[in-house]
Formats: structure tokens, sequence, C-alpha cells
């Protein structure tokens, strides 16, 4: 579980990163990521659609994904708000898999982030 002062949980947070932030997409999730502010702790929210499948497919997920993102959180920048999306392949894929599609995602938008703020 994430703390609470790591959570995304206000609608206009969600919008502002996947507006204004970079992507990085997997086969199995998108990673959004919004640097407004270089301070506070980085923060994380989950969107798992109905598309990913049934309350019971959507929960599992949501649980994968939490225990994931809770450790990587300290390896991003200071304010970084960051969004994963899941998607319908999400549903099969083992916590592993989700894993190496997350690591993949972030490094992702890190390095559009990096190569953003240096040119």
């Amino acid at each position: 579980m994430l703390p609470a002062g790591f959570r995304l949980t206000r609608r206009d947070e969600f919008v502002a990163v996947l507006r204004r932030g970079w992507r990085s997409g997997r086969s199995r999730l998108v990673v959004h990521m919004h640097c407004p502010a270089a301070d506070g702790a980085p923060r994380a929210g989950l969107v798992v659609s109905k598309a990913v499948g049934g309350s019971v497919v959507r929960h599992r997920v949501s649980r994968r994904l939490r225990h994931l993102i809770a450790p990587r959180l300290e390896g991003l920048p200071a304010g970084a708000m960051v969004v994963v999306r899941a998607l319908p392949p999400a549903a099969e894929a083992s916590s592993a898999e989700l894993g190496v599609d997350l690591d993949a995602g972030l490094h992702g938008v890190l390095r559009k982030a990096g190569a953003t703020r240096r040119g």
C-alpha cells in the first residue's frame, strides 16, 4: 500500500500528468510522468479501467501495480507525479512481467524528461 503522502488523489492532478507530462508505453501499461515542482515527495496514481476486466481482475492488477510502484518512488525526482495506466493485456500478466514493463516505462519517461530539460 502506498502511504497517503505518496498518492495522487485529485482528478486535476491526474489530468495534469496525462496532458502535460511525458509518456512511455509498453505492451501492458503506459507510464506518464510530470514534474511541476522540484520539491516534495514523488507521488503516484493508477488508472485501471473496465477495459482491463471485471472488478476482481482490476483490483488484482491494481494491487500488483501498487506493490511494484512503492519501492520505485525513491528513484524518481523530487516533486514528480507518476500515473501508471494499465492496458487490457495487464490482466493476464504476472507480477514479474508487470515489473519489467514498469521499469522500462519509468526508464523511458526519465530519459525523455532528462532530454527535454537539457535541450
